[in-house]
């Protein structure tokens, strides 16, 4: 599987459950959100803009996707929403298919344009890293299912980790817009919500 290939797998629309470590106040933060991904061809307009926003020829791009996202976490405060868009293109490396820089429109960390470096891992999760002025980020994504998808992600500022997150994402719409008949078992989302990836 190449990347273009990973964000065709995620078109459709996800329910994420998400917990959040914040490790300088040692607690933990949980987390709702709703995520509607499309794919986009190369030839897109809006992977084309993209292209052109970080002066590379759009010739080189494979594809792209359009990703809107609404959530909230537990300690918004009222006039708080997570809520936004956004739209990547995939410029592979010549050489390796499976790797290459992932243009964005706005960071993980910071909200500018920024580029990453992706690539596909032996378990074909894809994987981000993203330098910022102030930040890093690394995110893997990767299916459970073709309607389970997880996502873990670290946040380093400042000489030292500040965030560890880990997401469970299930399909609830495919790209058509249909939504999915099979529900979630029970057990799972319970595991879910309790899950950290620092061992237990």
């Amino acid at each position: 599987m190449d990347a273009m290939e990973f964000f065709q797998l995620s078109s459709g629309k996800w329910r994420s459950q998400r917990t959040t470590h914040h490790l300088a106040f040692k607690r933990t933060e949980a987390g709702e959100s709703e995520i509607q991904v499309q794919a986009l061809a190369a030839d897109d307009p809006q992977v084309i803009a993209i292209c052109q926003l970080h002066e590379v020829d759009p010739k080189l791009a494979i594809g792209g996707a359009y990703v809107t996202w609404q959530g909230a976490m537990g300690w918004d405060r009222e006039d708080e929403n997570h809520e936004g868009s956004t739209v990547f293109a995939l410029v592979p490396d010549a050489d390796h298919p499976r790797q290459g820089s992932l243009l964005r429109e706005r960071g993980y960390a910071e909200i500018v344009p920024v580029v990453g470096q992706y690539h596909m891992d032996d378990e074909n999760a894809l994987v981000l890293t993203t330098e910022y002025e102030t930040m890093s980020s690394v995110e893997r994504f990767w299916f459970v299912s073709s309607s389970i998808r997880m996502r873990s992600s670290t946040v380093k500022r400042f000489g030292g980790f500040s965030t560890a997150t880990f997401c469970t994402e299930f399909r609830i719409a495919d790209a058509s817009g249909e939504e999915e008949l099979a529900k979630p078992a029970e057990n799972v989302v319970q595991r879910a919500e309790y899950f950290s990836f620092f061992g237990g």
